[in-house]
């Protein structure tokens, strides 16, 4: 079986380094894709619907289904995130325009959101690798 661990590391890093890259390099200008929010929103409500679906699939002994979803899943987010990569190569940060407990509110949940979508990919590919190599005990 191969050694995912490498590759796991490398990906762990490299994603969330580029991703912030992305926040103080200078955009691509003359691109039109206003399209793309709309398109990651639509992306992650999907996945939610098909994590939700390979959970049950497989507390009903439905491995197949769960495979079949958890692939239609990792296939989406990978969409997502060069979707996501796309848009914020292209368009300037928006600044949250509220006040008050909204805004604080608003700031608690985008940090929050950043760092758990750092240490969600470690994660994730540890768990497809241990998968793949068909290790379901850890």
């Amino acid at each position: 079986m191969m050694n995912h661990k490498p590759l796991i590391i490398i990906l762990s890093l490299v994603v969330p380094i580029l991703v912030g890259l992305l926040y103080i390099t200078p955009k691509f200008s003359g691109v039109e894709i206003d399209f793309l929010p709309l398109l990651n929103a639509t992306i992650n409500g999907t996945v939610f619907f098909t994590l939700i679906f390979a959970i049950k699939a497989i507390k009903n002994g439905n491995k197949e289904l769960h495979q079949k979803l958890i692939y239609i899943s990792l296939i989406l987010s990978t969409i997502f995130l060069v979707s996501y990569v796309i848009h914020h190569a292209t368009h300037d940060p928006v600044s949250y325009g509220g006040e008050g407990f909204l805004k604080y509110f608003y700031y608690f949940i985008l940090i929050s959101h950043i760092a758990l979508s750092a240490i969600i990919i470690p994660l994730v590919l540890v768990t497809l690798s241990r998968a793949l190599k068909e290790n379901f005990e850890e």
